[in-house]
């Protein structure tokens, strides 16, 4: 099955077919292939939906959107909803009401879109730590866990400074922190797919593979 587009042992695709699929042109074989595995990994989802969970940076909402575009189904990003249907940004949301009424708030909104389905929804950072939150994503989704090592989320998260958990006195130590209680809790998602700093295209066609092959692909960054 679409050998030449299997991951390695490394995670990354055969460089020759995955050059072609970055750079391009593709030639007529490769873009046949790519064109299979989109069409298969729409069969493989269903009428599930597609649920990207993760640390804060690790390209959920990024990689979700080019891979809901690749699978022809809508995308959404729960934090941009939670903003919508409070009319407050998530910073203004956790200054007012706190971490646990958000989550509350969280869980409402990520139970409401998954009824809608098949769609690809990026979720925030603590989403899929609540286990009412989790319980709903197992109910009617694939989960997909972006994961990445420290140095990777740090220089991506680092830019902004809109993340209500790291304003602290060392937000690097207190992200290091999120990942050691949160990484457990993470893996228990269907499918893993190792985030780093490559060409986003590489990483949406690993998610497609994991989502046809249907394994939790996890690996150490």
């Amino acid at each position: 099955m679409f050998t030449s587009l299997r991951l390695d042992a490394k995670g990354a695709f055969d460089d020759t077919v995955s050059k072609q699929i970055v750079n391009g042109p593709m030639s007529e074989q490769v873009l046949t292939l790519a064109e299979s595995l989109r069409d298969r990994a729409r069969a493989a989802l269903g009428t599930r939906n597609l649920v990207f969970v993760g640390l804060m940076g690790a390209g959920k909402s990024s990689i979700g959107r080019v891979v809901a575009n690749q699978l022809g189904i809508p995308f959404v990003d729960t934090d941009i909803e939670i903003e919508r249907v409070s009319r407050m940004t998530i910073p203004e949301l956790f200054a007012a009401y706190g971490e646990e009424e958000f989550r509350a708030l969280e869980m409402r909104v990520i139970k409401r879109l998954l009824k809608g389905g098949p769609r690809v929804v990026s979720t925030g950072g603590g989403a899929f730590i609540n286990e009412r939150t989790r319980r709903h994503v197992k109910r009617s989704g694939l989960s997909v866990w972006l994961k990445a090592d420290l140095d990777v989320l740090w220089e991506r998260v680092s830019k902004r400074d809109t993340r209500p958990l790291l304003k602290t006195e060392n937000p690097k130590q207190t992200l290091e922190r999120l990942m050691t209680a949160r990484y457990p809790i993470y893996a228990e998602a269907d499918l893993v797919v190792l985030s780093r700093d490559v060409n986003k295209d590489v990483m949406v066609n690993e998610v497609l593979v994991a989502i046809v092959e249907g394994r939790q692909e996890s690996k150490t960054p």
